[in-house]
C-alpha cells in the first residue's frame, strides 16, 4: 500500500470532479492544478465535494455485490462459471480477488481528508455553506471508513491527506477496529451537525442520508460491538428521524428502479449512472451488468420467438444470479410483488439448453435503445424501506416486538397489499423475518450479508459458514497482495496466507 504520490499537483477533473490519489494507500495525479492553487476559493471546494462522491461510486460500483450480497451464498455464478463469484459464495477468499482491494476506498477517504484539511485556508459568505462541505466530507469518511472496518477489521487509520511523497507517514500500519469505529462514529455525527436541514440531495449526503447511516452504523454498534440499548436507542431515533422526513413508500414495487424515475420519493442516497457509460470497451459501469443474457444472441432470441421483454440481454457476460434456492424462495409467493419484480426464472428447453440461461435479475436493467443496452439505473444505497428495516431491528433489540412486527408489516403492506401480516412472533421470529424481508426487498442491493452479521446469524443461515464459528476472521477479507507488496508495514489478515 505504497502512497505513491506523482503530485506536482491535484488534478482537477473538467467534468467538475476532483480526483485525489492512491494507489493502494497509490496515488497518481497528473494535474494541471498544484495543490496551493487548487483551494482558492469556494468553487474549489464544491469541485472537491463532487469529486469525492464520484470517487465513492467508483469505490463501490463493482465491488457492493462482493462485499454485500455473495458472501450470504445466495447467489451463483450465471451462464459463465467464474470462479471468483462462485468462490465468493463458498466464503473461500482470495489475496488477489477484487473485494480484496481496498486502494478505492483509501482514495476516497483521502479526497474527504483533503477537504477537511484545506476548507479552513478559504473564506465564505455563508458559514451554512461551508458547514455543508465540511458534512458531505465527514459523511464520505464515515461511510468509507465504516466498510473497511467490516470487511477487514484492523486497518491503517488515515486523518491527514497524502500531498507530497515525502511525507513522514507514507507507509501507515493496520491499527485496532475500535479506533476506526470510533473514527466513524465521530464523523458521523460531526456530518449530522453540520448538515443543514433543508438539504435534500439524492447523489450526496442529506439529513435522510446521515442518519440512514447512523441508523445503520448504532445497529451495528449494538449487536457487535457491545453498544447495547443505548446504541439501540440512537439508531431507533435516526430511523423514526428518517420515517419522518418527505419520503414515501411507492404502491408499485418495481417502478422504484426504472431509470425513469430516479427521483423517486423513495430514494434517500443513490449512485448514478447515464446512458453510455458502459460503452468504455472492455469495462462496465456497474455490477448489475452482469445479471443478463448477452447481446450477440439478441437474433438468436429474436429469431426464435423471444422478445426481449422476456429475454432481456446486456453487453457482459452474465456471471452471477440468485442460486436455486434463492430463486424458490423469491417467487414462491405470488401475491408478493417483489419477487416478479426482481428475477425472471426461465424453465424452458430452448434457454436453458442453447443459451444455459436460467434466470435473470430485473431490478437493474437498465435501457435498451438502439439495439444496446445502457446500464443507466442507479445504484441505490439507502431507501425508505430500509429505515422501516432499522426500526424494526431497533425495537427487536429493545424488547418490543409489537412494534418491530408494526415496522415489518409497513413493507408488507406494501408488497402484498395485506395488513399485518406478522403477528404473534418471539424475539427469534422477528430476527428471522427481518432477515426475509432483507432478501425480498433488496434483491442485488448488497444488503443481506450485512444483515445477517448485524443479527448475528451468519453461521446458523448461511450454509457455507455453518460450523466454521471457530476459524480466525472467517468473516472477514484478506488483503490484497498489491498492497502487502507495495507497503512492508501492512500484514495480512489473520487466517489467511
Amino acid at each position: 500500500m505504497k502512497f505513491n504520490i506523482f503530485l506536482g499537483a491535484l488534478m482537477l477533473w473538467t467534468t467538475a470532479t476532483f480526483s485525489s490519489c492512491l494507489n493502494d494507500l497509490d496515488l497518481k495525479q497528473p494535474s494541471q492544478f498544484t495543490s496551493a492553487s487548487m483551494w482558492t476559493e469556494e468553487n474549489d471546494v464544491a469541485s472537491a465535494v463532487n469529486g469525492a462522491y464520484a470517487l465513492m461510486r467508483d469505490a463501490f460500483r463493482n465491488t457492493n455485490d462482493f462485499w454485500g450480497d455473495l458472501r450470504s451464498n445466495l447467489w451463483t455464478s450465471g451462464r459463465v462459471n467464474d470462479a471468483t463469484y462462485a468462490r465468493t459464495g463458498l466464503n473461500r477468499l482470495e489475496v488477489s480477488w477484487t473485494g480484496s482491494d481496498w486502494s478505492a476506498l483509501y482514495k476516497t477517504v483521502n479526497q474527504a481528508n483533503l477537504i477537511l484539511k484545506h476548507i479552513n485556508d478559504l473564506e465564505f459568505d455563508k458559514e451554512e455553506s461551508k458547514n455543508e462541505y465540511l458534512a458531505h466530507a465527514y459523511f464520505v469518511r464515515a461511510y468509507c471508513y465504516y466498510y473497511i472496518v467490516r470487511i477487514w477489521g484492523d486497518a491503517p487509520l488515515c486523518l491527514n491527506p497524502f500531498e507530497s511523497e515525502n511525507q513522514e507517514d507514507m507507509y501507515p500500519s493496520r491499527v485496532a477496529a475500535n479506533l476506526l469505529y470510533a473514527q466513524v462514529e465521530s464523523d458521523i455525527e460531526d456530518a449530522l451537525r453540520l448538515m443543514p436541514v433543508s438539504g435534500k440531495k439524492i447523489h450526496q449526503a442529506s439529513p435522510g442520508a446521515i442518519n440512514m447511516l447512523r441508523s445503520d452504523y448504532y445497529l451495528w454498534k449494538a449487536s457487535r460491538l457491545g453498544g447495547g440499548q443505548d446504541a439501540y436507542k440512537k439508531a431507533l431515533d435516526s430511523a423514526n428521524a428518517v420515517i419522518a422526513m418527505d419520503y414515501d413508500m411507492l404502491d408499485d414495487f418495481a417502478s422504484v428502479f426504472i431509470p425513469e424515475n430516479k427521483t423517486n420519493k423513495e430514494l434517500i442516497f443513490t449512485y448514478p449512472f447515464n446512458v453510455g457509460e458502459n460503452v468504455t470497451a472492455g469495462t462496465s459501469p456497474n455490477y448489475y451488468a452482469y445479471f443478463l443474457a448477452q447481446t450477440e444472441h439478441t437474433q438468436l432470441l429474436l429469431s426464435n420467438g423471444y422478445s426481449l421483454d422476456d429475454v432481456p440481454v446486456g453487453s457482459h457476460a452474465q456471471y452471477s444470479i440468485p442460486n436455486d434456492e434463492y430463486v424458490a424462495f423469491l417467487l414462491k409467493d405470488p401475491q408478493d410483488q417483489r419477487g416478479a419484480a426482481s428475477v425472471r426464472s426461465y424453465d424452458d428447453d430452448f434457454l436453458n439448453s442453447q443459451l444455459v440461461l436460467k434466470v435473470v435479475v430485473l431490478k437493474f436493467a437498465g435501457t435498451w435503445k438502439n439495439n444496446t443496452r445502457s446500464f443507466d439505473s442507479d445504484m441505490p444505497v439507502y431507501r425508505l424501506s430500509e429505515a422501516y428495516i432499522f426500526k424494526a431491528e431497533a425495537l427487536n433489540g429493545m424488547g418490543d416486538t409489537d412494534g418491530a412486527m408494526a415496522a415489518l408489516n409497513v413493507l408488507e403492506k406494501r408488497a402484498r397489499g395485506v395488513e399485518n401480516y406478522y403477528t404473534g412472533l418471539d424475539r427469534n421470529g422477528i430476527t428471522n423475518a427481518i432477515i426475509d424481508e432483507v432478501k425480498m426487498e433488496f434483491v442485488a442491493e448488497g444488503k443481506t450479508w450485512w444483515t445477517y452479521l448485524r443479527n448475528n446469524k451468519e453461521f446458523e443461515q448461511i450454509s457455507s459458514l455453518v460450523g466454521r464459528e471457530g476459524e480466525t476472521n472467517v468473516t472477514l477479507w484478506p488483503v490484497h497482495q498489491n498492497s502487502l507488496n507495495t507497503n512492508k508495514n501492512i500484514r495480512q489478515t489473520e487466517g489467511y496466507k
